[in-house]
């Protein structure tokens, strides 16, 4: 468990597999303390949860061994939640190449490494969507390893950020998904974004 000095842990990160402490470390020089998630107990109290990068069949597999796909499931019902690359498969509505189940809290279609193998990862910077104007986050240096692709998007889902074109992160209500590694990028961005939609203050730089 990360915490900040007195403070109680109010966000959650899925720590089963794949990137955990990147997003770790992003909160702490936010000032924003986290829990790690293993067990349905773990996430008691906590504002809204990571869905980290790995591996999502892998993250599946343990979920079911863990007990966890139940409570899980429940709390993203009612609490925020950022998935990214694999977490964002698993918030997904719709999952292929091929299909899996997945929470469907995120009204999207995505393609699994669907921007190719680890050969093809590259960064790019990913632009704050036209269509969310003045409340739209800034800028953001995008990290795509093995990158899922959004196919569609619709319902209540709303492009969050493009890049080269193509949409990389929408929002839906009060869940968001990336198909980059913000963890892995130059600044912090999409994490102060994340921790608005929490309620866990005026984090944004302006």
């Amino acid at each position: 468990m990360v915490t900040t000095p007195g403070a109680t842990p109010s966000l959650g990160i899925l720590a089963l597999q794949g990137a955990v402490e990147p997003h770790e470390m992003k909160y702490r020089e936010l000032g924003i303390s986290t829990r790690r998630v293993r067990v349905a107990g773990d996430l008691e109290g906590l504002r809204g949860i990571i869905l980290p990068g790995g591996e999502s069949s892998t993250m599946l597999h343990l979920l079911d061994l863990n007990q966890l796909w139940e409570p899980l499931e429940h709390f993203l019902a009612e609490k925020p939640s950022f998935g990214v690359c694999a977490g964002a498969i698993l918030l997904a509505r719709t999952v292929e190449g091929p299909t899996q189940k997945s929470f469907g809290v995120v009204d999207i279609t995505v393609h699994r490494n669907g921007y190719g193998r680890q050969v093809d990862s590259f960064i790019g910077i990913a632009e704050p969507a036209e269509e969310l104007g003045a409340d739209a986050p800034e800028r953001q240096e995008a990290v795509f390893i093995r990158a899922p692709r959004f196919e569609r998007w619709g319902g209540s889902a709303t492009p969050l950020y493009r890049c080269r074109g193509e949409v990389v992160a929408v929002r839906d209500g009060i869940s968001i998904a990336a198909a980059f590694h913000p963890e892995l990028s130059a600044g912090s961005a999409m994490h102060r974004y994340f921790a608005e939609i929490c309620g866990l203050g005026p984090a944004r730089a302006h």
